[in-house]
């Protein structure tokens, strides 16, 4: 199963992992309720795993500009 991280803001590439034996629990995806999951974690129809998360970039905009977080789409 390959998971691929994207920046939820900017929609930047961050990562991949791309191991058949990695679990979600090892992941830390077993400790989100069912709805942080649908929020954060998609599935495409190859069965890849999309996990949206918040890259450095954005995360230090957000801090220095903290008004940026009331935007739908505040950093693409």
């Amino acid at each position: 199963m390959a998971i691929n991280y994207v920046c939820r803001h900017c929609r930047t590439f961050i990562g991949r992992i791309d191991s058949p034996s990695v679990s979600e629990a090892e992941l830390g995806f077993h400790s989100l309720t069912p709805e942080e999951r649908r929020d954060i974690i998609a599935y495409d129809s190859s069965g890849e795993m999309t996990v949206r998360v918040t890259c450095d970039y954005c995360k230090e905009a957000m801090e220095h500009h903290p008004e940026l977080m009331l935007l739908a789409n505040p950093l693409q």
